[in-house]
């Protein structure tokens, strides 16, 4: 529950730009679509996620600390911390089981199997974004529950990218196309 009266109370501590730009800020602000970050190993690599979920306006981010504990570094996330409504979670089945409940469809993003393209997914309904770790990738448990599976098309050599860069990747896109589309995203 909001209390509106200590809001307005704070909001005379600041100035009137820093005031404009939470108001922007929080204008771009969306939970229509959400990023899970399944037992990532690397600090670094969850911490630049977080970031850029705030970079691109995706204002929650599911954490499944089940093998490798809390994987947050304040000097890569870059404040971003403050900004995002992180949620950890002990397992992936936890996880996945909350993300059903608020209404999301699992999207797991993987560069294997009978996925799609990201560039031809339709984004329609509440999404959820699942990475998963450097090495192994998402958990069986993800792919064979998700509801749909997503690559990014590449060109080169490599057969995926870094946590970090694929995720930015898929929140630059889809939020892009979200804010274009008539769907209820704020």
């Amino acid at each position: 529950m909001t209390d509106v009266s200590l809001l307005t109370y704070l909001e005379g501590f600041l100035t009137e730009e820093r005031l404009q730009r939470f108001k922007e800020v929080l204008e771009e602000r969306t939970n229509f679509i959400t990023v899970a970050i399944e037992d990532v190993f690397q600090l670094h690599n969850t911490s630049a996620v977080i970031r850029s979920c705030d970079a691109f306006g995706v204002q929650k981010v599911h954490v499944v600390e089940d093998r490798f504990g809390k994987r947050l570094d304040k000097n890569i996330a870059m404040g971003a911390e403050q900004w995002v409504d992180i949620h950890r979670h002990r397992n992936t089945k936890s996880c996945m089981q909350t993300l059903l409940q608020e209404g999301y469809q699992i999207v797991a993003t993987t560069p294997h199997g009978t996925s799609r393209n990201l560039m031809d997914f339709e984004i329609s309904k509440p999404t959820a974004l699942f990475f998963g770790t450097e090495k192994e990738g998402l958990s069986p448990e993800v792919l064979e529950n998700a509801d749909v599976c997503l690559h990014i098309p590449m060109s080169g050599f490599s057969e995926s990218l870094n946590i970090s860069v694929a995720a930015a990747i898929c929140l630059c896109h889809l939020t892009a196309v979200l804010r274009k589309s008539d769907l209820p995203w704020s």
